[in-house]
């Protein structure tokens, strides 16, 4: 039986981000979101938990901050999955069997 992480360990990565990385750097989301060279609402939206990680934004964290972004891929796939086992049971799929 695999381990399954409580869904609370479960953060999502923007407010992550804000909260340990942005906040700390006293930096406006409007100023980072310029030097990132990406819209404020996009930068907005990640951090306040309503957006996913994308790849390219995490590589612009990790080239901005040094905080890798293997890692803030790993956190919010972790954020997914744990929100997708919240209601695992309403997703009905048999066992597949193959032919003999």
């Amino acid at each position: 039986m695999a381990l399954r992480m409580h869904p609370s360990l479960a953060v999502h990565v923007g407010d992550w981000l804000k909260t340990e990385i942005v906040e700390p750097a006293g930096v406006s989301v409007t100023a980072l979101a310029e030097h990132f060279g990406v819209s404020r609402q996009a930068l907005s939206n990640l951090l306040n938990g309503s957006a996913s990680l994308s790849a390219d934004m995490a590589i612009r964290f990790e080239k901005a901050f040094g905080v890798k972004a293997d890692t803030l891929l790993r956190m919010q796939t972790t954020y997914d999955l744990a929100q997708a086992r919240a209601h695992e049971h309403d997703i009905k799929v048999k066992k597949f069997a193959r032919a003999a």
